[in-house]
């Protein structure tokens, strides 16, 4: 069980990384290819979320223990993190971008939400809680990144303008 969750994670910080890579290394090949894919990274990282469940409910197989466990911030914010999962893998599908326009983009957003929670269901259901402090730090690092230059270009753009 511990290995999807880790692998989900793992994948999402791969995905979100794309664009600040691309920031801190403009032209490069490496971080053109990850903006390309990423979409996959985050499809990828649902499905081992959805093994990740699939294996938690086997493994309980017990209703009444899994609600009574997700009612447990560790395990809600698991549940609320899948199900923003789930909404951002069924329309990440080139027809629902042409068919949301600027819409798609703001739903998919909700990633860094979705982000939060897995961090807080991995922290606070770990035994060994290193890793996921050093996967998170990992991402806050790069994503402090992405919004400090997207704002720098902002204002210089905005500098630039008549």
């Amino acid at each position: 069980m511990h290995a999807s969750g880790e692998m989900s994670a793992r994948l999402l910080i791969v995905a979100l990384s794309a664009s600040p890579l691309l920031l801190m290394f403009p032209g490069k090949a490496i971080p053109r290819w990850l903006v390309k894919n990423r979409r996959y990274f985050g499809l990828a990282s649902f499905a081992y979320a959805a093994l990740h469940t699939i294996v938690y409910l086997d493994k309980v197989s017990s209703w009444p223990d899994i609600l009574n466990e997700s009612k447990l911030l560790e395990f809600w914010s698991g549940w609320v993190a899948l199900l923003i999962f789930l909404i951002l893998a069924a329309i990440s599908n080139d027809r629902s971008v042409r068919l949301l326009r600027r819409t798609w983009k703001k739903v998919h957003r909700f990633v860094y939400v979705a982000a939060i929670l897995l961090f807080v269901h991995w922290v606070l259901v770990a035994f060994n809680r290193g890793p996921a402090v050093a996967h998170l730090t990992v991402l806050a690092a790069i994503e402090s990144y992405r919004i400090w230059k997207s704002r720098r270009i902002a204002a210089a753009v905005k500098v630039e303008a008549p």
